[in-house]
């Protein structure tokens, strides 16, 4: 079975639909898909639910998706640095399921292992747990998450084989993994394709069971955040 195709948009046809469940790997900009989701754009799949710790900036990663309206829906753990994405939400435009990130990393992960839910102390007593169902464990409260199973996975990787199998570099691997397993369909966006057997068995992360298709690219942009501060007086 071949999974590598030529081009971004070329992964994503006959694949993406209105009102999908997508899940889109990375951790800021660390790790981001970016040629698939330019690819995204460029198709003009509307009305997405889209998981994603966070949603990028005002014109990369996530947010050239906000900037189109393409996004209806956002379930995140953080939601700062994107003007667009405030703009959405404070004007009643934008769903937000708003998600602590440890919860929202077990609810990938557990999607991605066929456990439909799981009970959790975060969130309890707290806006979080508002209509979640609730069970007392040794005297503690717990409150049950639901496992997300995204119908399309958008993902990246440094490097696979022609097979499928993962590496990742770094910090970069981020959700990543957790995204690819928890999709009906992954997509994998990669820097380099080596053939199959080439890579030590050690360096594979992820296995090629995961990943239905792949697309080389070659130069991403790899942008990096950074901090800035104030200056003050007497500082």
């Amino acid at each position: 079975m071949n999974k590598i195709y030529p081009s971004a948009v070329a992964a994503l046809q006959g694949i993406m639909a209105d009102g999908q469940l997508i899940a889109v790997g990375g951790f800021g900009l660390c790790g981001i898909p970016e040629a698939l989701i330019a690819a995204l754009r460029d198709l003009g799949t509307q009305n997405l639910t889209a998981i994603s710790n966070n949603a990028g900036v005002d014109d990369f990663g996530l947010g050239l998706l906000l900037q189109t309206r393409q996004i209806k829906k956002m379930i995140s753990s953080y939601v700062g640095e994107n003007k667009e994405f405030e703009r959405q939400y404070l004007a009643g435009e934008l769903a937000l399921e708003f998600t602590p990130q440890g919860t929202l990393a077990e609810k990938l992960r557990a999607g991605g292992s066929g456990i439909p839910a799981f009970f959790t102390k975060t969130g309890v007593g707290t806006l979080v747990a508002e209509g979640k169902e609730s069970r007392e464990f040794d005297g503690e409260v717990y409150i049950m998450e639901r496992a997300l199973l995204p119908d399309v996975s958008l993902v990246k990787a440094w490097r696979a084989d022609k097979s499928g199998n993962l590496q990742f570099r770094y910090t970069a691997r981020n959700f990543n993994p957790a995204v690819a397993m928890a999709g009906k369909i992954c997509v994998v966006e990669v820097e380099e394709i080596v053939e199959t057997g080439s890579m030590h068995p050690d360096s594979v992360h992820l296995p090629g069971i995961y990943v239905h298709r792949i697309v080389l690219n070659a130069t991403p942009e790899k942008r990096i955040e950074k901090r800035t501060m104030t200056e003050k007086a007497g500082v």
